[in-house]
Protein backbone atom coordinates (compact mmCIF):
# COMPACT_ATOMS: atom_id res chain seq x y z
CA UNK A 1 0.00 0.00 0.00
CA UNK A 2 2.82 2.21 1.31
CA UNK A 3 3.61 2.37 -3.06
CA UNK A 4 0.89 3.71 -3.74
CA UNK A 5 1.97 6.73 -1.65
CA UNK A 6 3.40 8.54 -4.42
CA UNK A 7 0.68 8.47 -6.40
CA UNK A 8 -1.53 9.57 -4.31
CA UNK A 9 0.55 12.48 -3.53
CA UNK A 10 0.55 13.86 -7.50
CA UNK A 11 -3.15 13.30 -7.54
CA UNK A 12 -3.58 15.54 -4.91
CA UNK A 13 -1.85 18.38 -6.39
CA UNK A 14 -3.55 17.38 -9.73
CA UNK A 15 -6.92 18.11 -7.72
CA UNK A 16 -5.98 21.60 -6.37
CA UNK A 17 -5.00 22.26 -10.51
CA UNK A 18 -8.34 21.11 -11.28
CA UNK A 19 -10.18 23.13 -8.82
CA UNK A 20 -8.56 26.16 -10.30
CA UNK A 21 -9.56 25.40 -13.49
CA UNK A 22 -13.27 26.06 -12.10
CA UNK A 23 -12.10 29.54 -11.91
CA UNK A 24 -13.29 29.92 -15.89
CA UNK A 25 -16.80 29.39 -15.79
CA UNK A 26 -17.14 30.71 -12.11
CA UNK A 27 -15.71 34.43 -13.68
CA UNK A 28 -18.28 33.64 -16.30
CA UNK A 29 -21.18 33.20 -14.08
CA UNK A 30 -20.15 36.17 -12.39
CA UNK A 31 -19.23 38.53 -15.55
CA UNK A 32 -22.52 37.33 -17.48
CA UNK A 33 -24.92 37.26 -14.19
CA UNK A 34 -26.05 34.39 -15.17
CA UNK A 35 -27.21 33.95 -10.95
CA UNK A 36 -25.28 31.06 -9.76
CA UNK A 37 -21.51 32.15 -9.25
CA UNK A 38 -22.32 31.03 -5.44
CA UNK A 39 -21.77 27.59 -6.80
CA UNK A 40 -18.51 27.70 -8.31
CA UNK A 41 -16.84 28.65 -4.78
CA UNK A 42 -18.67 25.86 -3.02
CA UNK A 43 -17.16 23.24 -5.65
CA UNK A 44 -13.71 24.52 -6.46
CA UNK A 45 -13.68 24.71 -2.01
CA UNK A 46 -13.84 21.19 -1.61
CA UNK A 47 -11.96 19.93 -4.43
CA UNK A 48 -9.36 21.67 -3.53
CA UNK A 49 -9.27 20.91 0.09
CA UNK A 50 -9.10 17.57 -0.62
CA UNK A 51 -6.65 17.82 -3.24
CA UNK A 52 -4.60 19.59 -0.35
CA UNK A 53 -4.94 17.11 2.30
CA UNK A 54 -4.20 14.09 0.13
CA UNK A 55 -1.01 16.14 -0.59
CA UNK A 56 -0.41 16.80 2.87
CA UNK A 57 -0.86 13.18 4.12
CA UNK A 58 1.29 11.98 1.43
CA UNK A 59 4.38 14.92 0.85
CA UNK A 60 7.11 13.30 2.00
CA UNK A 61 7.06 10.80 -0.75
CA UNK A 62 8.32 12.21 -3.58
CA UNK A 63 9.99 8.89 -4.99
CA UNK A 64 10.28 8.71 -9.25
CA UNK A 65 7.07 7.39 -10.29
CA UNK A 66 7.93 4.31 -12.21
CA UNK A 67 5.87 2.68 -15.24
CA UNK A 68 3.26 1.07 -13.03
CA UNK A 69 2.84 4.18 -11.27
CA UNK A 70 2.00 6.33 -14.34
CA UNK A 71 -0.62 3.71 -15.04
CA UNK A 72 -2.40 3.56 -11.89
CA UNK A 73 -2.16 7.87 -11.94
CA UNK A 74 -4.18 7.65 -15.11
CA UNK A 75 -6.71 5.33 -14.20
CA UNK A 76 -6.85 7.46 -11.30
CA UNK A 77 -7.02 10.58 -12.70
CA UNK A 78 -10.32 9.77 -15.46
CA UNK A 79 -11.76 7.88 -12.75
CA UNK A 80 -11.98 10.44 -9.44
CA UNK A 81 -11.38 14.24 -11.47
CA UNK A 82 -14.72 13.36 -12.92
CA UNK A 83 -16.33 13.40 -9.34
CA UNK A 84 -15.23 17.16 -8.79
CA UNK A 85 -16.40 18.00 -12.37
CA UNK A 86 -19.99 16.55 -11.85
CA UNK A 87 -20.43 18.63 -7.95
CA UNK A 88 -20.90 22.29 -9.62
CA UNK A 89 -23.28 20.47 -11.81
CA UNK A 90 -25.21 18.80 -9.20
CA UNK A 91 -24.86 22.18 -7.32
CA UNK A 92 -26.59 24.90 -9.99
CA UNK A 93 -29.39 22.13 -10.69
CA UNK A 94 -29.92 21.84 -6.67
CA UNK A 95 -29.97 25.85 -6.89
CA UNK A 96 -32.07 25.92 -9.84
CA UNK A 97 -34.53 23.73 -7.84
CA UNK A 98 -34.11 20.70 -10.32
CA UNK A 99 -33.08 17.31 -10.08
CA UNK A 100 -30.05 16.22 -11.42
CA UNK A 101 -28.81 12.90 -9.70
CA UNK A 102 -25.24 11.88 -9.12
CA UNK A 103 -25.73 9.00 -11.99
CA UNK A 104 -26.56 12.13 -14.56
CA UNK A 105 -23.75 14.06 -13.60
CA UNK A 106 -20.90 11.58 -13.52
CA UNK A 107 -21.87 10.47 -16.65
CA UNK A 108 -22.33 14.25 -18.13
CA UNK A 109 -18.38 15.16 -16.68
CA UNK A 110 -16.80 11.63 -17.77
CA UNK A 111 -18.67 12.94 -20.92
CA UNK A 112 -16.68 16.00 -20.92
CA UNK A 113 -13.38 14.87 -19.93
CA UNK A 114 -13.22 11.79 -22.38
CA UNK A 115 -14.60 14.51 -25.07
CA UNK A 116 -17.44 12.04 -25.80
CA UNK A 117 -19.83 14.52 -25.87
CA UNK A 118 -22.65 12.47 -24.83
CA UNK A 119 -25.23 14.04 -23.04
CA UNK A 120 -28.32 13.50 -20.51
CA UNK A 121 -29.08 17.22 -20.24
CA UNK A 122 -32.55 18.69 -22.29
CA UNK A 123 -33.26 22.26 -22.65
CA UNK A 124 -29.59 23.16 -23.12
CA UNK A 125 -30.33 26.71 -24.43
CA UNK A 126 -31.94 27.56 -21.03
CA UNK A 127 -29.59 26.09 -19.23
CA UNK A 128 -27.24 29.05 -16.89
CA UNK A 129 -24.03 29.59 -19.18
CA UNK A 130 -21.44 29.31 -16.65
CA UNK A 131 -22.85 25.32 -16.48
CA UNK A 132 -22.80 25.17 -20.54
CA UNK A 133 -19.34 27.40 -20.41
CA UNK A 134 -18.25 24.16 -17.68
CA UNK A 135 -19.36 21.45 -20.13
CA UNK A 136 -17.46 22.65 -23.02
CA UNK A 137 -14.41 23.50 -21.20
CA UNK A 138 -14.05 20.15 -20.09
CA UNK A 139 -13.56 18.75 -23.50
CA UNK A 140 -11.00 21.60 -24.36
CA UNK A 141 -8.65 20.53 -21.12
CA UNK A 142 -9.37 17.08 -21.60
CA UNK A 143 -8.45 17.00 -25.45
CA UNK A 144 -5.11 16.85 -25.46
CA UNK A 145 -4.75 15.41 -22.05
CA UNK A 146 -4.97 16.34 -18.56
CA UNK A 147 -1.67 15.08 -17.37
CA UNK A 148 -0.15 15.87 -20.39
CA UNK A 149 -0.75 19.84 -19.70
CA UNK A 150 0.56 18.76 -15.95
CA UNK A 151 4.04 17.90 -17.45
CA UNK A 152 3.84 20.96 -18.95
CA UNK A 153 3.04 23.27 -16.49
CA UNK A 154 4.21 21.00 -13.40
CA UNK A 155 7.71 20.03 -14.28
CA UNK A 156 8.62 21.05 -10.26
CA UNK A 157 6.76 18.12 -9.05
CA UNK A 158 9.67 15.52 -9.61
CA UNK A 159 7.48 12.93 -11.14
CA UNK A 160 8.77 11.74 -13.71
CA UNK A 161 7.06 13.17 -16.43
CA UNK A 162 8.10 10.57 -19.07
CA UNK A 163 5.70 8.24 -17.38
CA UNK A 164 2.87 9.89 -17.40
CA UNK A 165 3.61 11.36 -20.41
CA UNK A 166 3.31 7.35 -21.56
CA UNK A 167 0.78 6.16 -19.63
CA UNK A 168 -1.57 9.08 -20.85
CA UNK A 169 -0.51 9.44 -24.95
CA UNK A 170 -2.92 8.38 -27.13
CA UNK A 171 -1.93 4.81 -29.64
CA UNK A 172 1.07 3.73 -30.27
CA UNK A 173 3.32 7.26 -29.99
CA UNK A 174 3.80 6.67 -26.32
CA UNK A 175 7.82 6.80 -26.58
CA UNK A 176 7.43 10.24 -29.44
CA UNK A 177 10.17 12.17 -28.16
CA UNK A 178 10.22 15.50 -29.95
CA UNK A 179 12.45 17.00 -27.63
CA UNK A 180 15.70 16.32 -25.26
CA UNK A 181 13.11 16.94 -22.54
CA UNK A 182 9.88 15.48 -22.01
CA UNK A 183 8.44 18.68 -20.39
CA UNK A 184 9.50 20.20 -23.72
CA UNK A 185 7.41 17.80 -25.74
CA UNK A 186 4.30 17.98 -23.98
CA UNK A 187 4.56 22.47 -23.99
CA UNK A 188 5.03 22.29 -27.33
CA UNK A 189 1.96 19.46 -28.18
CA UNK A 190 -0.09 21.97 -25.68
CA UNK A 191 1.48 25.54 -27.37
CA UNK A 192 0.18 23.87 -30.84
CA UNK A 193 -3.37 23.53 -29.16
CA UNK A 194 -3.24 27.16 -28.26
CA UNK A 195 -2.60 27.59 -31.21
CA UNK A 196 -5.52 25.88 -32.76
CA UNK A 197 -7.61 27.07 -30.11
CA UNK A 198 -7.26 30.90 -30.89
CA UNK A 199 -7.26 30.37 -34.67
CA UNK A 200 -10.71 28.59 -33.91
CA UNK A 201 -12.19 31.20 -31.92
CA UNK A 202 -11.48 33.92 -34.18
CA UNK A 203 -12.60 32.03 -37.29
CA UNK A 204 -16.11 31.46 -35.65
CA UNK A 205 -16.16 34.67 -34.56
CA UNK A 206 -15.74 35.89 -37.73
CA UNK A 207 -18.04 33.82 -38.94
CA UNK A 208 -21.11 34.98 -37.14
CA UNK A 209 -20.82 33.48 -33.96
CA UNK A 210 -21.08 35.71 -30.42
CA UNK A 211 -18.15 35.56 -28.59
CA UNK A 212 -19.97 33.43 -25.83
CA UNK A 213 -20.60 30.87 -28.95
CA UNK A 214 -17.86 31.41 -30.34
CA UNK A 215 -14.96 30.35 -26.89
CA UNK A 216 -18.03 27.20 -26.43
CA UNK A 217 -17.82 25.83 -29.84
CA UNK A 218 -14.04 26.11 -29.97
CA UNK A 219 -13.72 24.13 -27.00
CA UNK A 220 -15.62 20.95 -28.16
CA UNK A 221 -14.46 21.27 -31.65
CA UNK A 222 -10.56 21.69 -31.60
CA UNK A 223 -11.06 18.62 -28.91
CA UNK A 224 -13.37 16.83 -30.85
CA UNK A 225 -15.51 16.50 -28.43
CA UNK A 226 -18.74 18.10 -29.95
CA UNK A 227 -21.00 19.02 -27.17
CA UNK A 228 -22.99 22.15 -27.77
CA UNK A 229 -24.83 24.68 -25.29
CA UNK A 230 -27.39 24.38 -28.11
CA UNK A 231 -30.04 21.65 -28.13
CA UNK A 232 -29.99 21.43 -32.12
CA UNK A 233 -26.21 21.53 -32.20
CA UNK A 234 -24.28 22.98 -34.84
CA UNK A 235 -27.75 22.96 -36.94
CA UNK A 236 -28.93 25.72 -34.22
CA UNK A 237 -26.83 28.31 -36.73
CA UNK A 238 -28.23 27.74 -39.76
CA UNK A 239 -24.90 28.30 -41.52
CA UNK A 240 -22.86 27.03 -44.46
CA UNK A 241 -19.74 29.06 -43.48
CA UNK A 242 -19.53 27.94 -40.05
CA UNK A 243 -19.92 24.47 -40.83
CA UNK A 244 -17.26 24.81 -43.32
CA UNK A 245 -15.01 26.55 -40.85
CA UNK A 246 -16.16 23.20 -38.36
CA UNK A 247 -15.38 21.20 -41.07
CA UNK A 248 -11.54 22.09 -41.24
CA UNK A 249 -10.99 22.39 -37.82
CA UNK A 250 -12.13 18.64 -37.51
CA UNK A 251 -9.98 17.20 -40.21
CA UNK A 252 -7.12 18.97 -38.78
CA UNK A 253 -7.59 18.35 -35.44
CA UNK A 254 -7.75 14.28 -36.31
CA UNK A 255 -3.99 14.67 -37.39
CA UNK A 256 -1.15 14.17 -35.27
CA UNK A 257 -0.71 17.27 -33.12
CA UNK A 258 3.29 16.05 -32.82
CA UNK A 259 3.39 16.45 -36.88
CA UNK A 260 2.03 20.24 -36.90
CA UNK A 261 5.07 21.31 -33.64
CA UNK A 262 7.52 19.12 -35.85
CA UNK A 263 6.66 21.49 -38.97
CA UNK A 264 6.48 24.51 -37.09
CA UNK A 265 9.38 24.18 -35.50
CA UNK A 266 11.76 23.38 -38.21
CA UNK A 267 9.49 25.73 -40.52
CA UNK A 268 9.77 22.77 -43.07
CA UNK A 269 5.66 21.08 -43.96
CA UNK A 270 7.26 18.71 -46.41
CA UNK A 271 7.47 15.70 -43.57
CA UNK A 272 3.82 16.67 -42.46
CA UNK A 273 2.56 15.25 -46.17
CA UNK A 274 4.74 12.61 -46.57
CA UNK A 275 2.95 11.32 -43.03
CA UNK A 276 1.70 8.22 -44.07
CA UNK A 277 -1.15 7.83 -41.35
CA UNK A 278 -1.78 11.67 -42.26
CA UNK A 279 -2.74 11.08 -45.55
CA UNK A 280 -4.82 8.03 -44.75
CA UNK A 281 -6.79 10.03 -42.00
CA UNK A 282 -7.70 12.97 -44.56
CA UNK A 283 -8.01 10.38 -47.23
CA UNK A 284 -10.41 8.35 -45.54
CA UNK A 285 -12.20 11.14 -44.10
CA UNK A 286 -13.15 13.33 -47.39
CA UNK A 287 -13.61 9.42 -49.53
CA UNK A 288 -15.97 8.56 -46.72
CA UNK A 289 -18.00 12.14 -46.60
CA UNK A 290 -18.06 12.11 -50.62
CA UNK A 291 -19.09 8.49 -50.32
CA UNK A 292 -22.20 9.34 -48.22
CA UNK A 293 -22.77 12.72 -49.82
CA UNK A 294 -22.78 10.71 -53.62
CA UNK A 295 -25.34 8.18 -51.91
CA UNK A 296 -28.03 10.80 -50.31
CA UNK A 297 -28.30 12.25 -53.94
CA UNK A 298 -28.72 8.98 -55.75
CA UNK A 299 -31.40 8.03 -53.41
CA UNK A 300 -33.03 11.59 -53.74
CA UNK A 301 -32.64 12.42 -50.55
CA UNK A 302 -31.00 16.02 -51.09
CA UNK A 303 -30.25 17.94 -54.21
CA UNK A 304 -26.03 17.68 -54.94
CA UNK A 305 -25.10 20.62 -52.93
CA UNK A 306 -27.18 19.75 -50.08
CA UNK A 307 -25.98 15.78 -50.13
CA UNK A 308 -22.58 17.53 -49.95
CA UNK A 309 -23.28 19.63 -47.52
CA UNK A 310 -24.51 17.40 -45.08
CA UNK A 311 -23.54 14.14 -46.37
CA UNK A 312 -19.86 15.42 -45.97
CA UNK A 313 -20.08 17.20 -42.40
CA UNK A 314 -22.29 14.94 -40.63
CA UNK A 315 -20.08 12.18 -41.61
CA UNK A 316 -16.49 13.90 -41.11
CA UNK A 317 -18.22 14.83 -37.43
CA UNK A 318 -18.91 11.42 -36.29
CA UNK A 319 -15.75 9.83 -38.23
CA UNK A 320 -13.52 12.41 -36.22
CA UNK A 321 -15.75 11.44 -33.06
CA UNK A 322 -16.56 15.16 -32.68
CA UNK A 323 -20.70 14.43 -33.00
CA UNK A 324 -21.71 17.51 -34.06
CA UNK A 325 -25.12 17.36 -35.46
CA UNK A 326 -26.65 19.59 -38.61
CA UNK A 327 -29.18 16.95 -39.75
CA UNK A 328 -31.22 13.75 -38.41
CA UNK A 329 -29.00 10.95 -40.47
CA UNK A 330 -31.16 7.84 -39.08
CA UNK A 331 -33.84 9.71 -41.35
CA UNK A 332 -31.01 8.53 -44.27
CA UNK A 333 -30.86 4.93 -45.86
CA UNK A 334 -29.38 2.84 -42.87
CA UNK A 335 -26.37 2.35 -45.03
CA UNK A 336 -25.05 5.73 -43.61
CA UNK A 337 -25.25 5.79 -40.17
CA UNK A 338 -23.77 2.62 -39.88
CA UNK A 339 -21.10 3.19 -42.17
CA UNK A 340 -20.22 6.69 -40.37
CA UNK A 341 -20.27 5.06 -36.83
CA UNK A 342 -17.86 2.25 -38.32
CA UNK A 343 -15.56 5.04 -39.44
CA UNK A 344 -15.68 6.11 -36.03
CA UNK A 345 -13.21 4.10 -35.31
CA UNK A 346 -10.54 4.56 -37.83
CA UNK A 347 -10.21 7.59 -38.84
CA UNK A 348 -8.65 9.62 -36.16
CA UNK A 349 -4.47 9.56 -36.06
CA UNK A 350 -2.75 8.72 -32.96
CA UNK A 351 -1.71 11.64 -31.11
CA UNK A 352 -4.96 13.52 -32.20
CA UNK A 353 -7.72 14.73 -30.05
CA UNK A 354 -9.36 11.94 -31.51
CA UNK A 355 -10.92 8.90 -29.94
CA UNK A 356 -11.27 5.12 -31.53
CA UNK A 357 -8.71 2.72 -32.34
CA UNK A 358 -6.71 4.97 -34.36
CA UNK A 359 -5.54 5.03 -38.61
CA UNK A 360 -1.92 3.96 -37.24
CA UNK A 361 -3.10 0.75 -35.69
CA UNK A 362 -5.34 0.51 -38.45
CA UNK A 363 -2.50 0.83 -41.36
CA UNK A 364 -0.24 -1.44 -39.04
CA UNK A 365 -3.32 -4.35 -39.56
CA UNK A 366 -3.66 -3.84 -43.02
CA UNK A 367 0.60 -4.08 -43.57
CA UNK A 368 0.52 -7.46 -41.19
CA UNK A 369 -2.35 -8.78 -43.58
CA UNK A 370 -0.59 -7.85 -46.46
CA UNK A 371 2.52 -9.70 -45.24
CA UNK A 372 0.67 -13.03 -44.13
CA UNK A 373 -0.74 -13.29 -47.72
CA UNK A 374 2.57 -12.73 -49.20
CA UNK A 375 3.65 -15.63 -46.86
CA UNK A 376 1.14 -18.05 -48.19
CA UNK A 377 2.09 -17.70 -51.93
CA UNK A 378 5.96 -17.33 -50.90
CA UNK A 379 6.93 -18.91 -47.48
CA UNK A 380 10.22 -18.01 -47.45
CA UNK A 381 9.81 -14.18 -48.56
CA UNK A 382 11.06 -11.75 -45.56
CA UNK A 383 8.67 -8.74 -46.03
CA UNK A 384 8.83 -6.80 -42.78
CA UNK A 385 6.19 -4.17 -42.23
CA UNK A 386 7.26 -1.03 -43.27
CA UNK A 387 5.61 2.55 -41.66
CA UNK A 388 6.92 5.74 -43.59
CA UNK A 389 10.11 4.12 -44.35
CA UNK A 390 10.25 2.32 -41.13
CA UNK A 391 10.23 -0.98 -40.24
CA UNK A 392 7.73 -1.27 -37.72
CA UNK A 393 8.84 -3.67 -34.52
CA UNK A 394 7.05 -6.84 -34.17
CA UNK A 395 6.56 -6.22 -30.74
CA UNK A 396 4.68 -3.13 -32.18
CA UNK A 397 2.58 -5.54 -34.21
CA UNK A 398 1.65 -7.81 -31.33
CA UNK A 399 0.96 -4.93 -29.25
CA UNK A 400 -2.16 -3.70 -31.94
CA UNK A 401 -3.25 -7.29 -32.25
CA UNK A 402 -3.32 -7.21 -28.72
CA UNK A 403 -5.68 -4.34 -28.46
CA UNK A 404 -7.51 -5.07 -31.24
CA UNK A 405 -8.88 -8.54 -29.84
CA UNK A 406 -9.84 -6.89 -26.02
CA UNK A 407 -10.76 -3.65 -27.80
CA UNK A 408 -13.64 -6.21 -30.18
CA UNK A 409 -14.04 -7.91 -26.76
CA UNK A 410 -15.12 -5.33 -24.69
CA UNK A 411 -17.92 -3.80 -27.31
CA UNK A 412 -18.95 -7.11 -27.85
CA UNK A 413 -19.46 -7.85 -24.01
CA UNK A 414 -20.44 -4.42 -23.07
CA UNK A 415 -23.48 -4.63 -25.88
CA UNK A 416 -24.49 -7.80 -24.24
CA UNK A 417 -24.97 -6.37 -20.82
CA UNK A 418 -27.39 -3.89 -22.29
CA UNK A 419 -29.02 -6.16 -23.99
CA UNK A 420 -29.40 -8.43 -21.10
CA UNK A 421 -31.00 -5.30 -19.73
CA UNK A 422 -33.65 -5.29 -22.31
CA UNK A 423 -32.72 -2.86 -24.86
CA UNK A 424 -32.77 -3.48 -28.09
CA UNK A 425 -29.97 -4.63 -30.10
CA UNK A 426 -28.87 -1.78 -32.44
CA UNK A 427 -29.61 1.68 -29.16
CA UNK A 428 -27.27 -1.13 -27.08
CA UNK A 429 -24.61 -2.01 -29.86
CA UNK A 430 -24.44 1.42 -31.41
CA UNK A 431 -24.30 2.84 -27.72
CA UNK A 432 -21.58 1.37 -26.42
CA UNK A 433 -19.32 2.06 -29.78
CA UNK A 434 -20.17 5.55 -29.33
CA UNK A 435 -19.41 5.34 -25.68
CA UNK A 436 -15.74 3.04 -26.41
CA UNK A 437 -15.05 5.42 -29.74
CA UNK A 438 -15.90 8.78 -27.78
CA UNK A 439 -18.00 9.51 -30.12
CA UNK A 440 -20.90 10.66 -28.32
CA UNK A 441 -24.26 9.59 -30.45
CA UNK A 442 -24.88 6.39 -31.69
CA UNK A 443 -27.96 5.02 -33.14
CA UNK A 444 -31.46 3.97 -32.04
CA UNK A 445 -32.71 5.59 -28.98
CA UNK A 446 -29.30 7.43 -28.73
CA UNK A 447 -29.85 9.05 -32.27
CA UNK A 448 -28.37 12.44 -33.19
CA UNK A 449 -31.47 14.01 -31.92
CA UNK A 450 -32.04 11.72 -28.57
CA UNK A 451 -30.03 11.62 -25.73
CA UNK A 452 -28.76 9.29 -23.55
CA UNK A 453 -31.08 9.92 -20.94
CA UNK A 454 -33.62 7.26 -22.77
CA UNK A 455 -31.20 4.60 -20.79
CA UNK A 456 -31.89 3.53 -17.35
CA UNK A 457 -29.09 4.06 -14.47
CA UNK A 458 -27.34 0.71 -15.10
CA UNK A 459 -27.35 1.45 -18.81
CA UNK A 460 -26.04 4.67 -18.49
CA UNK A 461 -22.95 3.14 -15.97
CA UNK A 462 -22.39 0.95 -18.47
CA UNK A 463 -21.75 3.55 -20.99
CA UNK A 464 -19.76 5.13 -18.53
CA UNK A 465 -17.76 2.28 -18.24
CA UNK A 466 -17.36 2.06 -21.90
CA UNK A 467 -16.10 5.82 -22.33
CA UNK A 468 -13.50 5.38 -19.47
CA UNK A 469 -12.10 2.36 -21.07
CA UNK A 470 -12.28 4.33 -24.41
CA UNK A 471 -10.27 7.17 -23.51
CA UNK A 472 -8.01 5.11 -21.35
CA UNK A 473 -7.14 2.37 -24.36
CA UNK A 474 -8.84 -0.32 -22.42
CA UNK A 475 -5.47 -2.52 -21.76
CA UNK A 476 -3.98 0.39 -19.44
CA UNK A 477 -7.28 -0.06 -17.28
CA UNK A 478 -7.50 -4.30 -17.34
CA UNK A 479 -3.51 -4.50 -16.65
CA UNK A 480 -4.78 -2.97 -13.20
CA UNK A 481 -6.69 -5.86 -12.97
CA UNK A 482 -4.11 -8.85 -13.52
CA UNK A 483 -2.33 -10.08 -10.04
CA UNK A 484 1.28 -9.70 -11.59
CA UNK A 485 0.58 -5.97 -12.16
CA UNK A 486 0.51 -5.88 -8.19
CA UNK A 487 3.87 -7.72 -7.69
CA UNK A 488 6.40 -5.65 -6.91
Amino acid sequence: MRDLFPVLRVLGVLLVFFALSMNVPMAASWFLEDGMWQAWPSAMAVTAVLGLLMWFCMRHHKQELQPRHGVILVTLVWVCLPLSAALPMMLIYNQLGLDLSFTYAYFEAVSGLTTAGSSVLSNLDALPVSLNIWRTFLQWIGGMGILILAVAILPLLGVGGSQLFRAEAAGPVKDTKLTPRITGTAKGLWGVYAVFSVSCFVAFWLGGMTPLDAVMHMFTTVSLGGLSPHDASLAYFKSPLLEVITFVFMVAASCNFALYFVAMRKGNWRGFWRDPEMRATVGVLLAGGLFVALLLWVKGIYSPLDALRYGMFNTVSVATTTGFVTADYLTWPVFAPVFMLILSGMATSAGSTGGGIKMMRMLILFSQARRELTRLVHPRAVQPVVMGGRVVDNRMIFAVMAFMLVYGGTIVLLSMVLMLTDLDPLTAFSAVVASVNCVGPGLGAVGPTSSYAALTDLQIWVCTLGMLLGRLEILSFLALLTPAFWRR
